[in-house]
């Protein structure tokens, strides 16, 4: 059966971070200082009428504006098209990107022969439509903004179109645009990206159809590194886009003739404002706008992975999936520091100072490693010497920049200039690069003077102080636990003071397959929740790494790990506590006061945040497996924190799918759970569907006694738009009837048997908070056996 949910032409990766951003520059053309200010209100340039200062032209609707703009504070003038209702002045096609105006002392104006051309002070022509023949004089020509943002050219009185700005789009591809190969020019339309946030000439990263012939379209940088492709069009997705079966935002067509070839697009919802920039980093971006906040959402981004875009970062600079891309290695500093800070990384960084030959002032050059793939290798001229001390040799030899050399071998890779494309993964695989001593060590030798003159002082008075120091550590060794730093902020904790803390483990407050938990109180009186693992069979090496990855996780709906403790066998997780129990204890527990719509339907916002973060923000994606109400806490104010990572699966984001052992609870686990196939983040997807339906109706999804099955029962009444009849009948039917019919819908899509038919968690995040429309979900044939019976 086939699925009607969709969710849009590009998926969502990232880094950055499934979140609502205000757009500045990278082709959105975040221009403060813009001249925007109307002089009149005609959507039209005629003989008659030209554009010059501060003068606009709006489209008929008054949802374009065509003008000058600046976007770096009034040095340079562009003639631009931008959406006039939008607060941040989001630019969509520019004419003259090429040849920036000092001022707006010029006049765009229809010339004698036809041409919209754009004049400087002095009628010299700076931009023209450059057409070599017209159908008649200046007279018989205007130019028109129409509402889907496209100048075009055309004879008065007539309908045909001589010339449109959608011919020739810059960065932006609009609703109604075309994207391909004229077959008689061999002329591409293609998307080009603009040099930096604050200037709009064409930068390295281009997208356009192949020119060769195939249906897929291609990323440039440079105009000749390909760096991403869509795969074959089959008349409804890209092979490599398979998510674009998902899609309701948008309706895209292929059309091939004699004459060209091209796709375009549109909106089913015509109220929907969206577009696809070819960003300044090189990504392709989708992006909707949020009109209640005036604020663009990013909708999807491909590559999957920034770091694939070839120099994205320039030479000597790491790329990750976080914003800000790239950065500096150490000894290294942005070469270009302004651009760099706009987000145009492609210059790379420079040494902070000039390599040393031999030893100079008592230094010499030392060499960083860089865990990094193979896959630079190729991209740079290497030397091979064989050589069992490849950092002697290298050092020897002042040209040499980096080396490489596999474990036990006599082969040494050397490399000259500049080295590109460093992209820092978790791998065994070392590169090492040349950096002067004094920045790989900044306080080694110039302050060891210093230090000795400051330890010598120090030491008298720390012997006047030794003895309280060691009667107050006596004191608080007896008192309280004792704890050292991990990784800055993740405590060790010593067992007998946990013992000690949570009186002999006497306050139990939890339980679940993999341990109890009890109150404790750390010495600073800090409220904690000890988890103390039972049964559990990982090695302490595993133990402590799995520990120290989900101690690195910050989110505000994700439970904090404080602590741990791992002692011989005794394994012990320190959590904040939570006052206000968990989410089973306020749907299930006899007694239990009945929470609100409002606050449930927070919950299920940020609890969907919080398995978004896992699954697209962390350094690894995360899968928690056990995803239910038992593992959601709730603290003094009902906000949500999804707690027990026991099962969590780390998933390199190299695998979009992994094979592991069954893990999870009865009545959430997912079908594919089930035929022992491996499993993706979708599995997560199915359990947080399931939980919401429980938050939803205050009932278990199944009483496999008698045969229920929840869901069933819901996506039936759901097409009878008896939404309200699966709300807890506790709330009296005091609830948001739209939020009530959101989530239903949400939860219904999120149990679909088929994977593919899921959306993601961060679709997920974006429908409850009504960002997009979510139609009514299928009901499938497995779930209707359940309702039989």
């Amino acid at each position: 059966m086939g699925c009607k949910f969709q969710v849009g032409f590009f998926p969502v990766i990232l880094s950055l971070l499934a979140i609502s951003l205000s757009v500045s520059g990278s082709g959105s053309g975040s221009g403060s200082g813009s001249g925007s200010c109307s002089g009149f209100a005609l959507d039209t340039i005629s003989i008659d009428k030209s554009l010059k200062g501060n003068q606009t032209v709006v489209s008929k609707g008054g949802v374009f504006e065509l003008g000058y703009f600046s976007p770096d504070k009034l040095q340079s003038w562009y003639i631009g098209i931008w959406y006039k209702e939008i607060h941040v002045q989001t630019v969509v096609w520019v004419a003259n990107r090429e040849t920036p105006l000092p001022d707006t002392s010029s006049e765009l104006k229809i010339s004698g022969n036809g041409n919209l051309v754009l004049l400087n002070k002095t009628q010299v022509p700076i931009w023209s439509t450059d057409l070599s023949s017209t159908s008649g004089a200046a007279s018989s020509s205007s130019a028109v903004l129409l509402d889907n943002g496209n100048l075009v050219l055309k004879e008065a009185g007539s309908s045909r179109v001589m010339w449109q700005s959608f011919d020739h789009p810059t960065d932006t591809w609009l609703p109604g645009g075309k994207m391909g190969l004229n077959k008689k020019t061999r002329q591409n339309q293609l998307l080009k990206s603009w040099r930096n946030s604050e200037d709009p000439s064409p930068g390295l990263f281009s997208l356009e159809l192949d020119p060769n012939g195939t249906k897929q379209y291609l990323a440039y940088w440079n105009g000749s590194k390909r760096y991403w492709s869509s795969g074959e069009w089959d008349g409804h997705i890209f092979s490599a886009v398979p998510e674009m079966r998902l899609n309701y935002i948008y309706n895209f067509s292929f059309i091939d003739n004699e004459n060209e070839s091209y796709y375009n697009y549109s909106c089913y919802d015509n109220t929907t404002i969206a577009r696809f920039v070819m960003d300044v980093t090189g990504l392709i971006r989708q992006y909707l706008l949020n009109e209640q906040k005036q604020t663009w959402n990013l909708f999807g981004s491909l590559p999957r992975d920034p770091c694939d875009i070839y120099a994205i970062c320039g030479p000597f600079a790491s790329c990750s999936q976080k914003l800000p891309f790239c950065s500096c290695i150490p000894g290294f500093e942005p070469k270009f520091l302004h651009k760099w800070n706009l987000g145009e990384w492609s210059g790379g960084c420079v040494r902070k100072t000039k390599s040393q030959c031999g030893f100079r002032n008592g230094e010499r050059d030392g060499f960083w490693p860089i865990n990094t793939t193979e896959v630079w290798e190729k991209s740079i001229p290497s030397t091979v010497v064989d050589t069992k001390d490849c950092e002697a040799w290298c050092l020897a030899n002042c040209s040499c920049t980096a080396y490489a050399q596999n474990s036990g071998s006599d082969t040494c890779y050397t490399y000259t200039g500049d080295i590109p494309n460093l992209k820092e993964e978790e791998t065994t695989y070392k590169l090492y690069i040349r950096a002067a001593s004094s920045d790989l060590f900044p306080n080694s030798s110039r302050n060891e003077n210093k230090k000795l003159l400051k330890i010598i002082a120090v030491c008298s008075v720390t012997g006047l102080l030794i003895i309280v120091g060691v009667i107050l550590w006596t004191l608080w060794m007896k008192l309280a636990p004792r704890r050292t730093e991990m990784d800055g902020s993740l405590m060790i904790f010593n067992y007998k003071d946990l013992k000690s803390a949570t009186k002999n483990f006497s306050q139990k407050i939890g339980g679940g397959s993999f341990g109890s938990v009890f109150i404790g109180y750390l010495s600073d009186g800090t409220h904690v929740a000890i988890k103390k693992l039972e049964g559990h069979s990982q090695g302490e090496k595993q133990f402590r790494a799995e520990v120290s990855t989900i101690g690195t996780i910050q989110h505000i709906n994700l439970i904090q790990l404080r602590g741990f403790c791992s002692q011989g066998s005794r394994r012990l997780l320190v959590y904040e506590y939570m006052s206000n129990s968990s989410l089973n204890f306020h749907l299930f527990q006899e007694g239990a006061d009945c929470l609100s719509w409002k606050i449930r339907y927070n919950i299920a916002l940020g609890i969907a945040r919080g398995i978004a973060y896992l699954h697209g923000k962390c350094k690894d994606r995360i899968m928690h497996c056990d995803i239910k109400p038992e593992n959601i806490l709730l603290d003094h104010d009902f906000s949500p924190k999804l707690t027990d990572f026991g099962l969590a699966k780390l998933m390199s984001r190299e695998f979009s799918r992994v094979l592991t052992t069954m893990r999870g609870s009865k009545g959430y686990l997912a079908p594919e759970w089930l035929s022992g196939k491996a499993i993706t983040v979708k599995a997560d997807v199915y359990s947080y569907g399931m939980t919401l339906l429980e938050l939803i109706s205050g009932r278990r999804n199944a009483d496999w006694e008698r045969g229920f099955f929840f869901p069933a029962e819901v996506l039936v009444q759901m097409m009878d738009g008896k939404d309200l009849g699966m709300l807890d009948p506790r709330l009296k039917g005091v609830a948001d009837v739209e939020e009530v019919a959101r989530a239903c819908r949400v939860a219904g899509w999120c149990v679909q048997e088929g994977e593919g038919c899921r959306p993601s968690m961060e679709q997920v995040v974006w429908f409850l908070e009504g960002v997009v429309n979510v139609e009514k979900p299928l009901v499938l044939k497995t779930l209707e056996v359940f309702e039989d019976n």
